[in-house]
């Protein structure tokens, strides 16, 4: 981890402090600057999520990537500025219909502060997650407006694991999958076992390869706003932020590449963008 050029990449002058403060400064700027997106996997690329690969993609080549490339950046970040971390796995709820029983196929950070476990996540595409204290019932408001809480919801093993994400707020400062009342929503689920790197490969394989999936069907992109939240499904470009919500077509490639680059900090050459089955 070459923590200054990090840093720099993420438009922080000097390191945050290792407490709360800090923790929630740092993921803020990680989100502002990495968009989160699937597009080597639409164009039948490998997801390497090692620490040196995950830093070439998103850090010199200024792409973005899925949680488990961020959170990968992420957690070293942390470590390297003195914080303890370990990763966590997930069940994403939000967008699955009743009755499902989605795999573990997010990650998320545990960071000890000062002896407390926090939840950090700068990977979820979903929506803006500031971190949380691991306490039940901890809550956050975001600046989209949006509140976020912590729940336990039951023992160890069981489906909906331990702790509960929610979230309640406007919809439109979401990546579309979240239902338009503006009440408490499940986003993903988890426990505290330990997760080794051989679980995160598992993962991560079965995320970029499965087929009939969110990530191996849809080009998806998104990115917190500094007062709202941008995403991208394939050509439908959507922004949300004090001035509203509008939505728009995209029209070509090249406009495809300037919105990724403008609006997502993602660098896709033109070549890479026409390489894709939207224009291909």
């Amino acid at each position: 981890m070459d923590i200054d050029r990090y840093l720099q990449r993420v438009n922080l002058s000097a390191p945050p402090a290792a407490d709360p403060a800090g923790l929630g400064a740092l993921q803020a700027a990680h989100r502002r600057a990495f968009g989160f997106e699937n597009l080597d996997v639409m164009l039948g690329r490998e997801i390497r999520i090692d620490s040196s690969s995950v830093f070439d993609k998103l850090v010199v080549r200024r792409r973005g990537g899925y949680c488990f490339e961020q959170n990968r950046l992420f957690a070293d970040a942390l470590e390297t500025l003195g914080v303890v971390t370990r990763p966590l796995l997930a069940r994403v709820w939000l967008g699955q219909p009743e009755g499902a029983e989605p795999p573990r196929t997010h990650t998320a950070v545990l960071a000890i502060l000062d002896g407390d476990p926090w939840l950090a996540d700068a990977g979820f595409g979903g929506s803006n997650v500031p971190p949380l204290p691991l306490q039940d019932g901890a809550q956050a408001t975001t600046a989209d407006g949006a509140r976020h809480r912590l729940r336990r919801v039951g023992e160890r093993g069981e489906m909906k694991g331990e702790w509960l994400l929610e979230r309640a707020g406007p919809a439109h400062a979401t990546d579309g999958r979240a239902q338009a009342h503006e009440d408490w929503q499940p986003q993903y689920s988890f426990d505290l076992s330990a997760v080794g790197q051989a679980d995160l490969d598992q993962a991560n394989h079965w995320t970029s390869t499965r087929p009939d999936t969110r990530f191996t069907t849809l080009h998806v992109a998104s990115i917190p706003l500094p007062s709202g939240f941008a995403s991208m499904t394939d050509l439908q470009l959507t922004i949300h932020d004090g001035a509203g919500t509008r939505s728009r077509a995209i029209t070509d490639a090249a406009d495809y590449t300037q919105s990724l680059r403008e609006i997502f900090q993602i660098s896709l050459d033109l070549e890479e963008a026409a390489a894709l089955a939207l224009f291909s």
